[in-house]
């Protein structure tokens, strides 16, 4: 089987050599077909599906049936940013099965904690952490717990860190990204209406995450690699701090320096877009 990665750039030394959803390295690692067509456009892996006549994506107000998905949304490169995310993140990946988008990107931009590096600075995630330390999204399914790895494509992020080293204005690192399921005790701040442990305790905990590589904390990381990586799409998460967590709880710079911030991972995503159409386009 050959290699059909959709390069954006240039191969450089020491970037990985595949995309994680490349043809060649899903078999792989997965030891099943491949879900990339040869053509760009993406299988799903719910065979259930095939017997509907009609897919009602209901939270998106659309169907399979009496809208033209291919037309409407086949050129759409979506980008998006745990509960209420996945249920419109796995909606998004059927239509984008359905409209027969061809190599789709999924790209999540945000706002988050950083840990141990300045306010302003941009992480994009190399993997996701969820609340119990493990690189993987778990999620009750039949009164089991499913683990799925939380895992994000690392030859897309070299990319992307790669245009984001253009820019001198602020910093950018690619690193762990712990997703909690809460914005209070869940990132052990002292600051929400509970908190049962001491200072002392927080800030081991952070400490703690920064030597297990975790640059950022918000709350969809896990959930957004695990279902784009199960769909077998290329996704990133790309996230602007907008405090230093080992140094405070609350989040105090003014309305105008944090919608400057915001605008940064947008600086990142844009050049990317732009590659991608030159790419395209010759």
């Amino acid at each position: 089987m050959e290699c059909d990665c959709d390069y954006i750039l240039p191969t450089i030394d020491g970037w990985e050599e595949h995309y994680q959803n490349c043809s060649t390295r899903w078999l792989k690692d997965h030891g099943t077909e491949p879900l990339k067509n040869s053509d760009g456009t993406f299988r799903l892996r719910n065979k259930h599906l095939t017997r509907l006549t009609r897919d009602v994506l209901y939270h998106l107000g659309f169907d399979n049936e009496h809208y033209d998905l291919p037309a409407m949304f086949g050129d759409v490169k979506h980008g998006m940013g745990i509960p209420s995310m996945t249920i419109l993140l796995q909606e998004v990946i059927k239509l984008l099965s359905y409209a027969k988008a061809r190599d789709p990107i999924i790209i999540r931009i945000g706002t988050s904690g950083g840990l141990n590096i300045p306010p302003g600075s941009v992480v994009i995630s190399s993997w996701g952490l969820n609340g119990t330390l493990k690189k993987s999204y778990d999620i009750p399914v039949m009164g089991k717990i499913m683990e799925i790895p939380s895992i994000f494509d690392k030859r897309l992020n070299q990319e992307l860190l790669h245009l984001a080293s253009e820019e001198k204005g602020f910093s950018t690192f690619i690193g762990g990204t712990m997703a909690a399921d809460d914005f209070y005790q869940g990132q052990a701040r002292l600051d929400g209406p509970f908190c049962d442990y001491t200072e002392s305790d927080k800030v081991s905990f952070l400490k703690a995450l920064v030597e297990l590589g975790v640059k950022n904390i918000e709350m969809e990381a896990t959930a957004f690699a695990a279902f784009t990586r199960e769909a077998g799409l290329r996704s990133a998460d790309v996230c602007v701090t907008v405090i230093n967590r080992l140094e405070q709880d609350q989040v105090t710079p003014s309305k105008s320096v944090l919608l400057e911030w915001q605008e940064r991972p947008m600086v990142i995503i844009g050049k990317y877009i732009s590659k991608y159409y030159e790419r395209i386009n010759k």
